[in-house]
């Protein structure tokens, strides 16, 4: 783990929120990030490659000051509990975490797929996030004020799968299980803790959907997507409600994609 600060000395905590954003250095997590930054947040931008999160963090010259890039594999306890403890020593408080990085896996029929693949993934999508959501926990409980906010990044395929989207799926239906359990367990704490699924936002790791991704009757499609923009403004609007008031369950995606009904 190695942690780059993008200011010269810690600072004491202020009225200013602070976020960790999980797979910050692209995609959705880019995106989330950039937004908040620009909204004036504090934010940890956490990934597995310290030039990526570093390329984000510069896309928001602005905000130099409140940011932090702290190079963590979410899968390890030792870089997720460095990262945490970064933010602590940095910002003195977490305000919010949005819990979102992931990875797709092979596209695999279920009897092909390798199982150090499957393990990636769910070490990824699934151990990463409770090891994040633990360590938030921690330290929303232990600091003063008390409470703070999780979001999960759940996916579409929280409620239904594509094809060989095995593992993929497995993991998103669980991080529904973990959102409803920090739901109940932060309540005395006051910490709040919602999911947002997307569908189709318009990212590198999502561009095949505009050229033929396969479908359910075995045929290769394209499918429409939205701007990224979206999701995160989105992720700003939960994020920054009272802690009074919770986004349980939020599902962003492209409008015509073939998700409700028969397409």
């Amino acid at each position: 783990m190695n942690a780059q600060n993008n200011a010269p000395e810690p600072h004491e905590p202020t009225a200013v929120p602070t976020a960790v954003v999980t797979g910050a250095g692209s995609g959705i997590g880019r995106a989330v990030a950039v937004e908040l930054l620009r909204a004036g947040w504090q934010v940890a931008l956490a990934g597995r490659r310290t030039e990526t999160i570093d390329a984000t963090a510069a896309l928001a010259p602005e905000a130099t000051a409140r940011s932090l890039s702290v190079r963590t594999d979410v899968s390890s306890p030792e870089d997720v509990a460095a990262l945490f403890s970064a933010v602590r020593d940095r910002f003195g408080r977490l305000d919010l975490l949005f819990n979102n990085a992931g990875t797709f896996g092979p596209a695999s029929p279920v009897e092909d797929l390798e199982y150090d693949a499957w393990r990636h993934v769910v070490d990824t999508n699934l151990n990463g996030a409770f090891l994040c959501a633990q360590a938030a926990f921690r330290l929303m409980k232990e600091q003063d004020p008390q409470g703070g906010r999780i979001i999960n990044n759940g996916s579409i395929s929280a409620h239904t799968p594509r094809p060989r989207s095995t593992a993929y799926t497995t993991t998103k239906h669980a991080l529904t299980g973990l959102t409803k359990s920090l739901s109940l367990d932060g309540r005395p704490y006051r910490i709040a803790c919602g999911q947002i699924d997307i569908g189709n936002a318009a990212t590198d790791m999502t561009e095949r959907m505009q050229t033929g991704i396969l479908q359910a009757n075995g045929t290769l499609a394209p499918e429409p997507v939205m701007d990224v923009a979206d999701v995160a403004r989105t992720v700003r609007h939960m994020a920054e409600l009272p802690l009074e008031a919770n986004v349980q369950f939020a599902t962003v995606l492209a409008t015509n994609m073939p998700y409700i009904g028969r397409g």
